[in-house]
C-alpha cells in the first residue's frame, strides 16, 4: 500500500509538481524511497504469497523510477494509527502488530452487564495445532476459570508461547516479552512512511534500566516512535487482564441524592403502616392531587432518545418527574426508574429543587453527547441533560447555558433536606473544585478510564491514563 502510494503521489507530481522543498532534499527522498524497496528483499516466497510479493515489488520499482523522473507530490503517504484502538473498533481480537491483551475478555451486554469470554483465536489455535474438538472444550473452560492456559488439562508446555500475551493474567505468569513488542513493530516500520502508534508493555517489575535499554532498541531497530506503559504505573488504568474479582469495601459519601435515596428506602413502609405516616418529626409529605398538570419533553443525546413528564402542582411547580428511555436496555431503563422515583419522592418531602439541580448538573458518564436542542446544545450525561433542563425550566434560564450553570452550581447554598432525628441526620458538607472551571467545561472525558482530559496542543490528553483523543 505504502509503494503504490508513492508510486502515484509521482504520478500526481508530474502534473502538479513535487511538494515543497523537494528539489533540496531529492538525493535524501530518492534514498529513503529506495531504502523502502530494498527492504522486500529478504522477504521469502515461501513466507508470502508469491502474487502479492510481485505487486509489492513492482509498487517499489515503479515508486523508485517515477520518483527518479518526476520527485514526489507527498513527503510521506502512511502512519499506523493506534493499533490497540484500531483492533477494539474493528471488534478484532489482534491485528498482528499489537498483540492480543489477554486469552480473556469482557464485553458489555446492550441490556446491561459484562460477560466474560475466551478470544476466539484461542480455540482455532488450538485446533490448528491438533487437539482435538473434546480437548480443545476442556482447555477453554480452564481459561475461562482461572484467566490463563498455564496448567490446562492435556495442553503441552512447549505450545506456551504461541498463547503468549501483552499482559499476564491477574495470577501471574507469561507474557510477551517487550523486546517481542519492538521486533514486531521492526517487522513493519520498513513499509511504513511516518511512525507506528503502538504501546509498549512493560512489566511492573521494570527497572529504570530496562526503560532505557528499551529505546535504545527502538533507536537500534530504526522505529520512528515507541511509547512505553509499565503495568500498573498508573491509579488506574484502561486496559488489564480478566480475573477473578475480589469483594471490595465501599465507602458511601453524603449528598443529597444519597439522602432521597434513603427516603426511599423507607417510602415502602409508610405506605404499608399509616400510623407511621409521619417517618420525619416536623416534616410531612406533600401529595400531588389525583388529576394533576404536566409536561412531557422530547429530548436526544448522543443519539439516545427519551421522554421527560413533569408532574406540577397547582402552584406550577414539580412534584414528580417520570423518565423513558427509548429502545435502552433494561439496566438503563431500571436505573432511570429509579432515579425519577428518588427526586420525586424528594420533591414531595420538601427538598428544593434547586438543591437537586445543582448536584445534576456537570455529571459526566454516556451517553453524552450533541442534543439537538439549541438551548442545551451539549449533554456531558442524561443526568446533567435533566438537570439543566428543569433548572432553567422552573428555576433560572441561566441553567440552560453551561458556563452559567456551572456558575450557578459553584455559589454556596445552604441544602435542605428536612428535619430528621438525630439518629438519621446527614451532614452535608459545600462541595469545591479543585480544577479550574474551563476545564471541567471544555475538555471532554476520558473514553478508557472516565477521567476529565486536559488541552495537549490541538487535542486532549487523559492525565490519569494517559490516553488521548486522537493525537500521539
Amino acid at each position: 500500500m505504502t509503494g503504490e502510494a508513492y508510486a502515484q503521489s509521482a504520478r500526481i507530481a508530474e502534473r502538479m509538481g513535487p511538494f515543497g522543498g523537494y528539489l533540496r532534499n531529492r538525493d535524501s527522498m530518492l534514498d529513503v524511497v529506495r531504502m523502502h524497496r530494498d527492504a522486500l528483499r529478504p522477504i521469502k516466497e515461501d513466507n508470502v504469497q508469491p502474487s502479492l510479493l510481485h505487486a509489492a515489488q513492482k509498487s517499489w520499482d515503479d515508486a523508485v523510477s517515477l520518483g527518479e523522473r518526476f520527485g514526489y507530490k507527498n513527503s510521506q503517504v502512511s502512519v499506523l494509527a493506534p493499533t490497540g484502538t484500531i483492533g477494539f473498533m474493528m471488534d478484532c481480537d489482534t491485528t498482528g502488530i499489537e498483540p492480543d491483551l489477554a486469552l480473556v475478555k469482557q464485553k458489555r451486554l446492550v441490556g446491561g452487564g459484562v460477560i466474560k469470554i475466551v478470544n476466539n483465536t484461542v480455540p482455532q489455535a488450538l485446533m490448528k495445532l491438533g487437539y482435538p474438538p473434546e480437548q480443545v472444550a476442556q482447555i477453554v473452560d480452564y481459561i475461562d476459570a482461572n484467566g490463563t492456559i498455564e496448567g490446562a488439562p492435556g495442553f503441552k508446555p512447549e505450545h506456551l508461547a504461541v498463547f503468549d500475551c501483552s499482559l499476564t493474567s491477574m495470577g501471574g505468569g507469561r507474557s510477551i516479552s517487550w523486546r517481542g513488542h519492538l521486533r514486531m513493530m521492526a517487522a513493519a516500520q520498513p513499509f511504513i512512511s511516518g511512525a507506528i502508534s503502538k504501546t509498549i508493555n512493560m512489566p511492573e517489575e521494570s527497572t529504570v534500566e530496562d526503560i532505557m535499554e528499551a529505546y535504545i532498541e527502538s533507536w537500534k531497530f530504526g522505529l520512528k516512535a515507541v511509547a512505553i506503559y509499565r503495568d500498573n504505573s498508573k491509579r488506574s488504568q484502561p486496559l488489564s487482564a480478566a480475573g477473578k474479582k475480589e469483594d471490595e469495601k465501599t465507602s458511601t459519601v453524603a449528598t443529597p441524592a444519597a439522602a432521597a435515596a434513603a427516603v426511599v428506602a423507607v417510602a415502602p413502609l409508610a405506605e404499608a403502616a399509616p400510623a407511621q405516616q409521619n417517618l420525619f418529626p416536623g416534616t410531612q409529605r406533600r401529595k400531588l392531587s389525583a388529576e394533576r398538570d404536566s409536561i412531557t419533553h422530547k429530548f436526544s443525546i448522543g443519539g439516545h432518545e427519551g421522554y421527560l413528564t413533569v408532574g406540577k402542582y397547582s402552584d406550577g411547580t414539580p412534584g414528580e418527574i417520570f423518565i423513558k428511555m427509548a429502545k435502552e436496555g433494561s439496566t438503563l431503563s431500571g436505573i432511570m426508574d429509579a432515579f425519577a422515583l428518588s427526586v420525586s419522592i424528594s420533591l414531595q418531602y420538601g427538598v428544593p429543587l434547586r438543591a437537586l439541580v445543582d448536584k445534576f448538573v456537570n455529571s459526566r458518564f454516556e451517553p453524552s453527547g450533541y442534543t439537538g436542542n439549541p438551548q442545551i446544545r451539549y449533554a456531558k450525561s442524561i443526568v446533567d441533560y435533566i438537570g439543566r433542563w428543569l433548572g432553567g425550566k422552573f428555576i433560572s434560564p441561566d441553567y440552560l447555558d453551561a458556563d452559567a450553570a456551572a456558575a450557578v452550581t459553584t455559589e454556596t447554598v445552604p441544602t435542605v433536606i428536612a428535619a430528621t432525628p438525630a439518629s438519621l441526620a446527614i451532614p452535608v458538607e459545600p462541595e469545591a473544585s479543585t480544577r479550574p472551571r474551563a476545564a471541567i467545561d471544555d475538555a471532554p472525558s476520558c473514553s478508557e478510564c472516565g477521567m476529565l482530559m486536559t488541552p495537549n496542543g490541538s487535542c486532549y490528553k487523559c492525565a490519569n491514563c494517559g490516553s488521548t483523543s486522537g493525537c500521539s
